[in-house]
């Protein structure tokens, strides 16, 4: 892995992207694997529940609205997703995603710190100062005590499986 070029100077340089504790899940198959602790190269879906006000509920129930967003992030996204487990520093995930895509995520560090802004926009990631220390739960197919999800159908593709080396 070659030093990237600028990333030192950046303000979240030394700061540690986290997941935040959602529901996820891998689908799909491997599409870019860098071979890292907790990386499996394979897409992400989301399952975030609705909040709805007291009308917006009733007008849900009515028309049989789902109770939650399932959302599927793309592949550098996804792979985004899986670095930020709050063991990794934005300058060493910027490296990683610069060496896995190439001129596809160019220019690297803006790209990521405008996907991780995002992510934090939604509530799902945040910037720590210190690296994570499993203060929180951040693995796949776990339903954070603050969010209620419906059963999944049986017939479903999500993987919820831990990795090997994969920090839960």
């Amino acid at each position: 892995m070659e030093n990237l070029a600028g990333v030192e100077n950046h303000p979240l340089f030394e700061q540690y992207p986290c997941r935040a504790p959602v529901w996820w899940a891998r689908i799909g198959v491997v599409e870019k694997n860098p071979s890292l602790r907790g990386v499996s190269g394979r897409k992400i879906v989301l399952r975030i529940p609705k909040q709805f006000g007291r009308f917006e509920g009733w007008i849900a129930s009515i028309l049989r609205a789902p109770r939650e967003i399932r959302r599927p992030l793309d592949t550098m996204n996804s792979m985004l997703w899986e670095l930020s487990d709050g063991s990794r520093t934005f300058g060493e995930i910027c490296e990683v995603m610069n060496d896995v895509f190439h001129e596809e995520i160019a220019p690297v560090i803006q790209r990521t710190a405008t996907a991780i802004g995002l992510f934090q926009h939604n509530n799902l990631m945040l910037m720590l100062d210190e690296p994570l220390n499993h203060r929180w739960t951040i693995g796949p197919g776990r339903i954070p005590q603050h969010q209620t999800l419906t059963e999944l159908p049986g017939d479903h593709d999500y993987d919820w499986s831990m990795l090997e080396d994969e920090t839960a």
